[in-house]
């Protein structure tokens, strides 16, 4: 059998080591916060309060496990409770996770069609993807003052559900059009999506994204819309767009996709994602901000409220995250930071004298199906010890998808360096089947180090520029990640 031994991953994140797990505290003291909440790839945030407990979900799109549900008490501190999907259905959109009755759900998209799973508690065990056969992307669910259930789609429209939820029980009907973009403003395109909404005295409130997911930084924006019937007519807000970037000078960019929420202590927040300016290539990160309501009924981001500046933090139950990406891989299942992508294949791995055995797949970083998980800064180090079995080739790398990846890799001796696909022999029959590498990333320049001892490292010639794997390049809205790569001839 070909496969690659991982016998201890070293995650050393040297700059704010949790941060998309334990929420940046600034100078201006600890009763404020800096977003973002998630920092790394962590779009199209889907939040559900259920009594004094939050939870939240992100796209999960070619990684499996997918949808990771996450727990906090005070919207700073996260850990992450479980993956709601194992069975690979293709690349997952905008989720909605919502209670129903004592019941979970998450409505999702992929491959053309719409999902949900559901489970009795939030911990799971949460059941196999029901195909809902309706297209459309970006659900949201809603139920009205009878107690019917429905979704909404990007495109304004809705179908009825049934009672339980797990089928569509009606015609797809129209009802809302957008707000229009003033034709002034630099977008990528009207492209309305991500359709979140709550009832609040007598009216509901759509909210949705515009302008684009990607594209130019002044693109995408929230826009919130209310009406006495879910069939309409919507009035739109004079307040929007509620959240936009108005200039590229700003932090973050194309900041969309919000969803409106009410905390323990009925003070009104919204999370919803952004770019990085000069990090594109990390993805859409998480980001919270403060809604106030006016007194005819609008609900906006109070004056002085900036995203890239210190906010006061939620006066809520104060949690705490103990969450790391680094693991000595010392149990018996995966943590749930790591994801393959594509579909999650058991066979391929176990666990063996505190070590991860990967068998081998395919013949390049792109077709391997590497482990991966989300770097959460601009600036880190990953280490990782080897053992190479057989004919495999295994690595360090950094991944995009299946068009952008790079990394340090070795095999017969020797170690390999692979930028962006382009993969050679740096240095030849300079280490033995067990060797230790290192990629260290600073500010998107990444430098490649082997050992053959974990203590005295040797940098190869080689170096990488990672800037450009992102959307606007690459396409798939994703963002660079940290990855384990085990491939060769042999057993897949």
């Amino acid at each position: 059998m070909n496969k690659t031994i991982i016998t201890i991953l070293l995650l050393q994140l040297t700059i704010f080591a949790n941060a998309q797990y334990q929420t940046r505290t600034n100078a201006k003291g600890t009763g404020f916060y800096m977003n973002p909440v998630f920092a790394g790839d962590y779009p199209d945030p889907s939040i559900l309060r259920d009594g004094e407990d939050y939870y939240m979900v992100h796209s999960s799109f070619e990684y499996y496990p997918g949808l990771l549900i996450w727990h906090s008490k005070d919207l700073m501190n996260w850990n992450p409770v479980t993956n709601a999907l194992y069975k690979y259905v293709g690349s997952v959109w905008a989720p909605d996770l919502v209670k129903h009755k004592n019941k979970y759900y998450i409505y999702f998209p992929a491959n053309g069609t719409n999902y949900v799973v559901t489970a009795d508690s939030i911990n799971g065990k949460w059941s196999d993807p029901v195909d809902l056969k309706i297209a459309n992307i970006d659900p949201g669910h809603v139920v009205d003052e009878n107690g019917k259930r429905y979704l909404f789609f990007s495109s304004g429209g809705f179908v009825p559900l049934s009672d339980d939820g797990l089928s569509v029980a009606g015609a797809f009907k129209s009802s809302y059009g957008g707000w229009q973009i003033p034709r002034e403003w630099s977008i990528e395109c009207f492209c309305m999506e991500g359709p979140k909404l709550v009832k609040r005295g007598d009216y509901y409130y759509l909210t949705v994204a515009e302008g684009g997911t990607a594209g130019p930084a002044t693109g995408h924006m929230v826009i919130s819309a209310r009406s006495k019937s879910l069939f309409g007519p919507w009035e739109n807000s004079p307040y929007n767009p509620i959240i936009r970037t108005t200039k590229n000078s700003e932090r973050w960019w194309s900041k969309g996709h919000g969803t409106l929420f009410e905390d323990a202590k009925g003070k009104w927040w919204m999370v919803f994602h952004a770019y990085e300016k000069g990090f594109y290539n990390m993805g859409r990160q998480t980001l919270l901000q403060p809604v106030e309501w006016t007194k005819d009924g609008w609900y906006k981001i109070p004056g002085g409220i900036v995203a890239d500046q210190p906010i006061k933090k939620p006066n809520l139950i104060t949690s705490h995250s103990n969450f790391t990406l680094s693991d000595r891989f010392d149990g018996n299942n995966l943590k749930p930071q790591w994801k393959f992508f594509g579909a999650y294949d058991t066979s391929r791995f176990h666990f063996v004298d505190n070590s991860l055995a990967i068998k081998a797949k395919g013949n390049s970083i792109a077709n391997s199906s590497p482990l991966l998980c989300v770097p959460s800064d601009h600036s880190y180090t990953a280490e990782v010890e080897l053992v190479i079995e057989g004919k495999a080739t295994g690595g360090l790398v950094l991944f995009y998808n299946e068009r952008a990846s790079s990394g340090i890799l070795t095999n017969n001796g020797n170690i390999l360096a692979n930028i962006n696909g382009w993969q050679f022999p740096t240095e030849k029959n300079v280490v033995t089947n067990h060797l230790f590498l290192r990629l260290k990333n600073m500010n998107n320049t990444v430098d490649l180090f082997y050992s053959t001892d974990g203590t005295k490292w040797n940098k190869i010639e080689n170096s990488l520029d990672i800037s450009g794997f992102h959307h606007n390049a690459f396409g798939g809205f994703l963002g660079v990640r940290i990855g384990l790569c085990s491939m060769g001839e042999g057993v897949i």
